[in-house]
């Protein structure tokens, strides 16, 4: 069992930068795959950016590339989300995800993520 808790959403102004973490308590946090997804308004909730077990292997969706950046400290049962150059279509609430691997891969598809935090919300104004 693994309990997500998110932090560092927002209101900030178009261009500027956000720092989002997720904390999770339990075992073995570093055989989880991470995920950070996302879900505005009337939309369905969309993968932002993915990273294996290690660190090693990460994905982004396209729309984030360049101005995302995913990362984890296992000491510390961390996850992170280093968000620049934020736009207003980034306006969300964001969500991480664990799902129990075998492997030190990425996973993409949403359904197999086990665990959910509750989301933290980005407001960027324009």
């Amino acid at each position: 069992q693994v309990t997500l808790v998110e932090s560092g959403g927002g209101l900030v102004q178009t261009g500027a930068s956000l720092r989002l973490s997720c904390a999770a308590s339990g075992r073995m946090f570093d055989r989880y795959a991470m995920g950070w997804f996302r879900q505005a308004p009337g939309k369905e909730r969309e993968l932002v950016a993915t990273i294996s077990w290690s660190g090693r292997s990460t994905y982004y969706a396209d729309s984030v590339k360049v101005r995302f950046t995913i990362s984890r400290d296992n000491a510390k049962n961390t996850v992170y989300l280093q968000m620049n150059s934020l736009k207003p279509e980034d306006s969300a609430v964001y969500f991480c995800a664990a799902d129990r691997v075998i492997a030190d891969v990425v996973v993409t598809d949403t359904r197999q993520y086990d665990y959910w935090g509750q989301g933290t919300q980005v407001t960027v104004s324009s």
